[in-house]
């Protein structure tokens, strides 16, 4: 027979894996992420390409994340690839957002729940100047076939304006062939007007047909407004109000 402080560490155990599975659940069902994904046909789904695009600063990266960890926090795992920061500040966005998230549903055991989804991430970071799109989809294939199954890649930083359509399109099969959703930032630059007739960011324009879903940011005086473009094939669809908290970067839960 096991001894009773034994079988009492081991209750308390599983009350705890017990307890961070509800708060996991809670946070999936919750996650303003659900807004999202209802807005967009249902989410991006498997085998395509999403962008969220906007000028310098407006928040991309923190949306990126939101993404990334609501997956995470379903047990799917995710390859992040980061053509302008380093590794560790890519960690401290996640470690922040967690933190804003866990704050705002009042989180007891939080950092438990932080650090089993956490087993499921990748981080990579790459230079564009020095890679072509191809030998950036053998090192995600290499990842891919060293059993990291994931469900999504996160690509933040990368320069659309050094970009040809034939590399988007690339990445486009690449997420059909392996069942990904592969979701990219994408900086707006250039002189007025950034936006065609039809709304379209004029540098994305030459990418249109394998993008599947584009949301543009638009910075407003008390948030930061989503601007769904293109969803999957609907342009310009009805607004769906949706909105980024100027103060903690989350996407707002209504």
């Amino acid at each position: 027979l096991l001894p009773n402080s034994w079988y009492s560490f081991t209750i308390k155990i599983e009350d705890l894996f017990e307890g961070v599975s509800m708060i996991k659940e809670e946070l999936i069902a919750r996650s303003p992420v659900r807004i999202l994904e209802k807005g967009i046909a249902g989410g991006l789904k498997a085998g395509n390409i999403g962008i969220i695009a906007s000028k310098k600063g407006i928040g991309k990266t923190s949306v990126l994340v939101q993404i990334a960890l609501d997956k995470l926090m379903k047990n799917e795992k995710i390859i992040h690839v980061s053509f302008t920061t380093h590794t560790s500040y890519v960690h401290a966005w996640y470690d922040n957002i967690f933190t804003e998230v866990a704050k705002r549903k009042n989180l007891d055991h939080y950092k438990d729940v932080h650090d089993e989804a956490i087993r499921n991430r990748v981080i990579l970071n790459l230079n564009q100047t020095s890679l072509k799109v191809e030998q950036i989809i053998s090192s995600l294939e290499g990842l891919l076939n060293a059993d990291i199954k994931a469900s999504a890649v996160i690509i933040d930083g990368y320069d659309f304006a050094r970009a040809n359509p034939s590399d988007l399109k690339r990445m486009a099969d690449f997420a059909k062939k392996h069942a990904l959703e592969i979701w990219y930032s994408c900086t707006l630059e250039g002189e007025e007007p950034l936006y065609d007739k039809n709304n379209f960011p004029i540098m994305l324009r030459d990418f249109i047909d394998d993008i599947a879903v584009l949301i543009v940011l638009e910075p407003k005086p008390d948030h930061i407004h989503f601007v769904v473009v293109k969803d999957h094939e609907r342009l310009n669809p009805t607004d769906l109000q949706i909105r980024l908290d100027v103060r903690t970067l989350l996407i707002a839960d209504e």
